[in-house]
């Protein structure tokens, strides 16, 4: 199995940005894809984006593309979601998660292993 640990959140006023940082260890040598979504207070979980195994591939919800970009270093077993331009809307503890396939997806049920979560919060 596979553990992860999120950082890198933190409170940022609207249009600024903040790179969250996920890092995998354990069986690291499967492949993997790797995905991060979000929780806002009394909303579910929801998706943000995902990777493939060599990054070839990546998904976004439609009100994060364009201010977000997922990566990965799987050299250094990390995966990296860069947010810019952030709006109020982008405040909730953001999960990294993780799944041994090499196709990635963004149903929230496809991920068996998932990080303690960071939380983001937008101010105005």
């Amino acid at each position: 199995q596979v553990t992860l640990v999120e950082s890198g959140g933190g409170l940022v006023q609207a249009g600024g940005s903040l790179r969250l940082s996920c890092a995998a260890s354990g069986r690291t040598n499967r492949g993997y894809v790797m995905g991060w979504f979000r929780q806002a207070p009394g909303k579910e979980r929801e998706f943000v984006a995902a990777i493939s195994w060599r990054g070839s591939s990546t998904f976004y919800r439609d009100s994060v593309k364009g201010r977000f970009t997922i990566s990965r270093d799987n050299a250094k077993n990390t995966v990296y979601l860069q947010m810019k331009s952030l709006q109020l809307e982008d405040t909730a503890v953001y999960y990294c998660a993780a799944d041994y396939r090499l196709v990635a997806g963004t149903e929230i049920t496809t991920y068996m292993y998932w990080g303690q979560g960071t939380q983001v919060t937008v101010s105005s």
